[in-house]
């Protein structure tokens, strides 16, 4: 299975964020032991950066947090057409809207977020983090 982790749950485990934390921890695993192919948009990566730099206040060692987790995870492209596509959407939160996009023209299986309200009209399946980790326990 191949899921596209929304930047929330990333940041969840990068910053041990409770009670989010330990689902997030747990994706972080079961990619790692190959239960999951996690993947995060390329556009993601700027949230990232910058939300785990205010946490480390330090350059050096955001990269080397990103370095792993570009080592741990796919990164998908964000293509313009997904942005224009967006832009009609109906979603009407746009960054959740280009999120969807981004794993329409990726194929991914289904979308990992904490903030599924807004992925109610996305037709790629859409899980929290503790149904994604039920549905990987059933297989």
């Amino acid at each position: 299975m191949r899921a596209l982790i929304d930047t929330c749950i990333i940041i969840d485990a990068l910053q041990d964020r409770k009670p989010f934390n330990s689902d997030a921890q747990k994706i972080f695993l079961a990619v790692a032991n190959k239960h999951l192919t996690g993947c995060i948009a390329a556009k993601s990566s700027t949230d990232i950066y910058y939300l785990t730099h205010r946490a480390t206040h330090s350059d050096k060692e955001t990269r080397k947090i990103l370095t792993k987790l570009f080592l741990l995870f796919e990164v998908l492209d964000t293509a313009g057409i997904d942005c224009r596509k967006a832009i009609s959407s109906s979603v009407s939160d746009y960054e959740d809207a280009v999120m969807i996009e981004t794993a329409i023209h990726s194929d991914v299986d289904c979308i990992v977020t904490r903030n599924i309200k807004d992925y109610t009209q996305s037709p790629v399946k859409v899980y929290r983090p503790s149904e994604l980790l039920n549905q990987l326990m059933t297989k």
